[in-house]
């Protein structure tokens, strides 16, 4: 079944109890008080508070079976029932495995509640294992859903480890229902073309949440740089790729007077001494620290000319194919995104028009854009991008497919075929 709807997430920013997101029209209890079991990597992320918001938004009582990573919010406490897993970090291998094995005793103790599960629902492949265990352990019929918002590097490696890897996600694979994805590029050049999968998926996309509609309108238009004024670049979400922050850095050099980047969000890949580092040095990047995901939106992208949507941290396969938050979040908002032609999301702005797209070299082709745009042609961007449908950006029947789906005890979409 084709649905459209982002990103690890992507937006990586700080969460709290002012997150923003309420229930919506449609959040009842379903009258047979169904259970959706959500497994995931981390309990603190922007993404799985939105999207256990929205399954109960249409109906569903969600428990939550997570992990915590040490990047931000830490003190945070979620609303809905949580049973903690315990610590993970990003990349660290080794010490999800450990990780991973020391919450089976935890899954285990609670088969009780496994048994009333109406649906099992696990983000990557450490929590899909998980809820494989739990409706093994409990004879479970409910419906494995997997779902994908990155593919992580060393799936796309040679060597033991990564076969091995791949080879495990195979497996889980057969004894999923379904297969959740938020962008088509990880179906076309991952789950089709390098693990045969043949199985029903359904596209997520990191859409914002409707409740993005009652809380702040869209910013205000800014006007376009005139009289000296340098334009305003935001990169706001998830800070990493080194090769994408040297690009930035080598970028400001250069254009210092003409342009100002700001950025937003928590530092993943990206070292924390260099960052400050090139902030003392380079006047022209400005950071504001982490910030709430909805809540801040509009104070973010009020302020800024283009949303930075180059993602240099895996050019031949994660980066090329995602769909990242701030794409979203920016077109709600009327502010165009620059990317890299020929990756996913710049096949998405050049078909539709609403942005830039630049070819290698990218250093030579940004700073020529900046030098030669004029207010008029960004105008003419930003206006298509402003009469686009909101239903590009905002989440609203999709999610409500996908319910259909996971409530109906088994996945019967039409399989979708790029």
């Amino acid at each position: 079944m084709q649905q459209s709807v982002d990103a690890r997430d992507e937006t990586g920013v700080l969460i709290g109890a002012g997150d923003g997101l309420s229930g919506g029209p449609n959040a009842s209890v379903r009258e047979d008080g169904a259970e959706l079991l959500f497994f995931c990597p981390d309990v603190t992320d922007a993404s799985t508070l939105k999207r256990v918001q929205q399954f109960m938004d249409f109906g569903y009582r969600v428990r939550v079976f997570s992990f915590r990573r040490e990047r931000y919010n830490t003190a945070y406490r979620p609303p809905w029932p949580n049973v903690p897993l315990g610590f993970t970090s990003d990349a660290r291998y080794w010490h999800r495995i450990r990780a991973l094995l020391g919450a089976i005793p935890v899954v285990f103790a609670h088969r009780a509640v496994l048994r009333r599960a109406a649906v099992f629902y696990a983000r990557n492949i450490d929590q899909l294992l998980l809820a494989l265990l739990a409706r093994l352990i409990t004879f479970s019929r409910a419906p494995v859903a997997y779902e994908v918002l990155d593919i992580p590097p060393i799936l796309m490696r040679r060597g033991l480890v990564p076969t091995l890897l791949r080879a495990i996600e195979r497996l889980c694979l057969r004894r999923t229902s379904l297969l959740v994805l938020s962008s088509p590029g990880f179906h076309r050049n991952y789950y089709d073309a390098v693990q045969k999968y043949r199985g029903d998926w359904f596209l997520l996309e990191n859409k914002l949440h409707p409740s993005i509609s009652s809380l702040s309108a869209p910013a205000p238009v800014r006007c376009a740089a005139e009289g000296g004024r340098p334009w305003v670049v935001g990169y706001f979400g998830l800070i990493r790729g080194e090769s994408t922050f040297a690009l930035i850095t080598r970028l400001a050099e250069r254009l210092q007077g003409r342009v100002l980047f700001r950025f937003g969000g928590i530092l993943t890949t990206v070292d924390q001494a260099k960052f400050d580092a090139v902030l003392r040095r380079c006047p022209n990047i400005v950071y504001r620290g982490p910030y709430l995901p909805q809540q801040d939106l509009a104070d973010l992208y009020r302020d800024v000319d283009f949303t930075w949507a180059l993602d240099l941290e895996h050019t031949d396969h994660n980066s090329r194919w995602l769909m990242p938050c701030r794409f979203y979040e920016s077109g709600y908002f009327g502010i165009p995104c620059l990317a890299v032609h020929g990756f996913e999301v710049g096949n998405t702005i050049e078909r539709h028009r609403i942005g830039w797209t630049f070819d290698a070299p990218l250093e030579e082709s940004l700073i020529r854009f900046f030098e030669q745009l004029t207010p008029a042609a960004y105008e003419h961007i930003r206006g298509r991008l402003r009469s686009v449908p909101r239903t590009m950006f905002v989440a609203g029947d999709d999610v409500a497919g996908l319910c259909a789906i996971l409530g109906s005890g088994s996945a019967t979409p039409q399989r979708r075929r790029d």
